[in-house]
């Protein structure tokens, strides 16, 4: 997700969860009180989400790099071309 679709989201649910409370309540400052809360709220869980990303970027990395220790060496020049050629396909 990009950050700026995050901030939309977050502003477009922070002033529904504040009309909600000024309807409920009758209150536009604990309206607005509901809506800070929500985004504090947001923002946890989105930082969250992007330490849980890459806490498991890192440790599939780790696993990946005991992996090739553990393996044997990669054929010369066949596999390098072979990859080559893949990534520029990819690229398309």
């Amino acid at each position: 997700m990009y950050f700026r679709q995050f901030l939309v989201g977050m502003f477009a649910t922070s002033f529904i969860v504040a009309i909600r409370a000024e309807v409920e309540t009758g209150s536009v400052w604990t309206a607005l009180g509901w809506a800070i809360l929500a985004m504090i709220i947001l923002q946890v869980g989105y930082i969250g989400l992007v330490v849980s990303l890459i806490h498991s970027r890192a440790w599939r990395g780790a696993e990946a790099s005991q992996a090739s220790a553990n393996s044997t060496p990669p054929l010369g020049g066949d596999l390098r071309k072979s990859r080559q050629r893949w990534h520029r396909a990819r690229l398309r």
